[in-house]
């Protein structure tokens, strides 16, 4: 994300994690936290900010957002060694875990936390649940890169989630919001999401910043060479991930600062089942690529592919079939609330974990910085 690598020399395995990050990427969280707070405050203060925002949108996100979102998507994805992934999609072990832990056990754990956590508020229950089924596209591949996964293996995973949300997606929120609850002798809620809708959703906020990656680094290797691509290149682009993260989340808090301010006991037991979610599944995950005997680098990539969740789509879901001050919709916006400050916490975690998987050979740098070349 950053591009001061020269800042910090490579540090050996047994270093304090902080110590091995580069000055930007320490001070992640403090960065996120300010842009939350900026967002809220500006919610909160400037008039008529949300018809603003709203003026002109993108698959249901506002033109602003969806900027920013793009440009956090591109430097990622420009990073990816698209010639390698093949190697990467051979691995039908890595695949078919994450197949599982995506699809089977994120909207199972979140439909079941949910219900027990929250089981005297339908709005905000039903909002968690279309979480838990928009599975991560975005923000994963930033926090993957921030803790040394394997870049190529977490696009492949993004890719194959892309697919499965615009096949599933709807399939899935029938199920959970209507015919398990039905079994179940629980309340059941209608969801009426297109596949269409959801297929433009992912191929405007995956499908472009991808294309883009893809012709960048095949042009500029063939003009330059990988050399020069990745260690001149790739180090000029890589802070805009981290700038267009923080501007994304400005715009997301700002949209429901009032909402949030004003709702904080509502607010915090939404927190409660998505801070279990993402400790559970990201945990989870871990040790089960550990189980399986996973490297490093691959259970990272899946164990962040599982624990994210992609909450544009649950917000333009929330919005869409809800409106934009329901309780649904609170809920899909508390979601980057947690997950964000929840995820570049275990990013640390994660590094820390690292000492615990087998080491697979790799010619990357020990120094965790994804504005380094790799």
């Amino acid at each position: 994300m950053s591009d001061t690598v020269g800042e910090t020399a490579p540090a050996a395995a047994t270093d304090p994690v902080l110590q091995r990050l580069s000055t930007l990427d320490r001070f992640l969280p403090v960065w996120i936290g300010v842009a939350m707070a900026v967002g809220l405050l500006l919610g909160r203060t400037v008039d008529g900010l949300d018809d603003a925002l709203a003026a002109v949108e993108v698959g249901s996100v506002s033109l602003p957002i969806a900027i920013g979102l793009l440009v956090m998507m591109y430097p990622v994805l420009a990073k990816v060694r698209y010639d390698e992934l093949g190697h990467v999609t051979s691995d039908r072990r890595m695949l078919g875990a994450s197949i599982l832990l995506n699809w089977v056990v994120g909207p199972a754990l979140m439909f079941a936390l949910a219900w027990l956590l929250l089981p005297d508020l339908p709005d905000y229950r039903t909002g968690l649940i279309i979480v838990g089924l928009a599975r991560c596209i975005a923000m994963v591949l930033i926090w993957n890169d921030l803790a040394c996964g394997d870049r190529e293996a977490a696009a492949i995973l993004v890719a194959i989630n892309a697919v499965f949300q615009i096949l599933a997606f709807a399939f899935l929120g029938y199920f959970y919001l209507q015919v398990l609850p039905g079994w179940l002798g629980l309340e059941q809620t209608a969801l009426d999401v297109s596949v269409w809708g959801i297929a433009k959703s992912v191929l405007v906020f995956l499908g472009i910043p991808l294309l883009a990656g893809f012709l960048t680094r095949t042009l500029g290797e063939r003009a330059r060479g990988r050399e020069w691509y990745e260690s001149t290149f790739l180090p000029r682009i890589g802070p805009a991930a981290l700038y267009g993260l923080l501007f994304t989340i400005v715009l997301l808090f700002a949209l429901q600062g009032d909402t949030i301010t004003s709702q904080p006991l509502d607010v915090a037991r939404i927190a409660v089942p998505l801070l279990a979610y993402f400790v559970l599944m990201w945990g989870g995950s871990m040790l089960l690529t550990h189980l399986l005997g996973f490297d490093y680098p691959r259970a990272t990539a899946v164990s962040f592919t599982a624990a994210g969740n992609n909450f544009e789509l649950a917000i333009a879901v929330a919005i869409g079939v809800f409106g934009v001050t329901s309780g649904q919709a609170l809920a899909g916006v508390v979601g980057p609330l947690i997950e964000v400050p929840a995820l570049v916490g275990l990013v640390y975690v994660s590094l820390w974990a690292r000492r615990f998987f087998r080491d697979a050979p790799s010619p990357e740098p020990t120094v965790p910085d994804p504005g380094a070349t790799r």
